[in-house]
């Protein structure tokens, strides 16, 4: 059952700070997704999205098989300690799924700051079966409360290893909200041998007015959209190893098939580096 179909807009049961009026980005990505979390204003600004540019389903797709891989790749690596920040809207392989099936014991922090996202991600974890894992409120353009917040602390080690997740989250940061120093803020904190994983948008390689109707779309919405070029993502990777293949589409990150057409023009980057 989706949220749309438990709360419509204007009952008295929907917590106000939903604002299930005005599209989120997280919910637009579960409609992408095919999920059913969102509301009829998520789903009419997706599908004026999907007119402007209808490889974003199939684009949202690419960059969910990119996280379990990267995911099962670090996992492979011994790193036992995930902080997944932006999850979004929980759905089938999630970042604790692929994680606790490499390493039962591996630990993961969830960090959103939408209400939705909490109040689905909390009924999901306290099903029988997972791991240890948390879902806290905070918000990415306030690094020092995500890593200070108490579920943080009780779970994740910060002087072993820790692999920091940040899929498809940057692009919601526009420049005046220092996504470049934000970032920076949590990788320092994160021991030698942590790994960040990271997938980012893209206008690279659609047309100028394509890029702008889907932004418009975006600003619109509870956070814009900021596609960014290759090298500008490259930058958010200075001062890590840059593992291979580097940064590339996020079909083409060490793919377990071969990619299908048009693999190489999807509209956005992966990557995955290790700090020194």
């Amino acid at each position: 059952m989706g949220y749309d179909s438990m709360w419509e807009p204007g009952d008295a049961g929907v917590p106000a700070d939903l604002r299930p009026e005005i599209p989120h980005p997280a919910r637009m990505y579960d409609y992408y997704l095919g999920g059913k979390d969102n509301f009829p204003a998520d789903r009419a600004a997706a599908e004026r999205a999907l007119a402007a540019n209808p490889e974003f389903r199939s684009t949202a797709r690419a960059n969910r098989a990119f996280l379990h891989r990267a995911v099962r790749f670090a996992a492979g690596l011994g790193i036992d300690q995930f902080l997944d920040i932006g999850t979004g809207i929980p759905t089938a392989g999630n970042t604790h799924e692929i994680a606790q099936a490499v390493n039962p014991h591996a630990r993961v922090v969830y960090v959103d700051n939408d209400p939705i996202v909490l109040t689905h991600a909390r009924a999901l974890m306290a099903g029988t079966g997972f791991g240890r894992t948390a879902v806290l409120q905070a918000d990415l353009r306030d690094p020092a409360g995500v890593l200070d917040a108490a579920e943080a602390e009780k779970l994740l080690d910060f002087d072993r290893p820790v692999a920091l997740v940040l899929a498809a989250v940057l692009h919601f940061l526009p420049d005046e909200d220092k996504p470049y120093e934000v970032l920076s803020t949590l990788l320092d904190a994160l021991a030698p041998g942590s790994h960040l994983i990271l997938s980012h948008g893209t206008a690279d390689f659609i047309p100028a007015e394509v890029r702008d109707r889907v932004t418009g779309v975006y600003n619109r919405a509870t956070a814009p959209l900021v596609g960014r070029s290759r090298e500008q993502v490259q930058a958010f990777l200075d001062g890590l190893e840059v593992l291979e293949p580097g940064v590339v589409t996020v079909p083409l990150w060490r793919p377990e098939d071969a990619p299908g057409p048009g693999a190489e023009r999807v509209s956005m980057y992966g990557a995955v580096a290790r700090k020194g």
